[in-house]
């Protein structure tokens, strides 16, 4: 298998080619188009309804879309659902965890899942349960504006905003806070991080979408006006 990015940063376009027999899962939403030699097949996760459900936890869809070349070499399309830039890590027998909607696709050997690091951060105040992308293969992230790559030394500390965090390796220590008290959370426009420690990496987006719907909401139409516009 192949892979090409295009229109990087911001229109990031991802062109796989897959060999007859290759495959890749997708999520639902991210195709643009295939050739004619490769079937889809939409199914739950590989391991059944509990990893589906797990899954959903994650921010995923419980349904995949499965890319098969089965009538010889082709070729798939596929996109984020936001403007921005994405990268494809490599996994060797590990684990990648991705934030609520980072996943895009993962190769043959990947199995999305969700585990007990992801309850943690749940249960801790996060509010998201992070997908555990695991096994040998590669899997493709996506991110809302430009991607941004954080290498933490042994010992190394930084804090991320979970709005703008993505993904990390299964190296890195993390926990979860909020910002200050409830005042400096509410006069901040900050409200909860990651502290990561190093040795590992951890990759984040360079635009938080919240924040975009934030400034677009109160420019939008009023519904209850009579004629659903409302000019200022």
């Amino acid at each position: 298998m192949d892979y090409e990015f295009s229109h990087r940063p911001s229109y990031t376009h991802l062109t796989v080619s897959l060999q007859q027999g290759e495959s890749i899962i997708a999520e639902p939403g991210a195709m643009v188009g295939h050739s004619t030699t490769v079937d889809v097949e939409t199914e739950t996760s590989r391991d059944g309804l509990l990893s589906s459900a797990k899954s959903m936890l994650g921010g995923e869809s419980m349904f995949t879309n499965t890319f098969v070349a089965r009538e010889g070499s082709g070729q798939v399309t596929l996109a984020p659902p936001t403007p921005g830039d994405m990268m494809a890590h490599e996994l060797r027998n590990g684990t990648l965890y991705s934030t609520d909607g980072a996943f895009v696709a993962g190769t043959e050997g990947i199995d999305i899942d969700s585990e007990v690091g992801g309850l943690k951060s749940m249960l801790s105040g996060a509010g998201i349960t992070p997908l555990a992308l695991k096994g040998s293969g590669t899997v493709f992230i996506d991110a809302y504006g430009g991607l941004e790559k954080l290498e933490l030394a042994a010992g190394e500390s930084y804090v991320l905003d979970n709005e703008h965090l993505i993904a990390w390796d299964d190296t890195i220590e993390y926990s979860t806070r909020r910002v200050g008290d409830l005042k400096s959370t509410l006069l901040s426009g900050e409200g909860l991080v990651f502290e990561f420690t190093g040795p590992g990496t951890a990759w984040y987006q360079t635009r938080d979408m919240d924040s975009l719907v934030e400034v677009i909401a109160p420019r939008l139409p009023n519904q209850d006006s009579g004629n659903g516009i409302e000019l200022e």
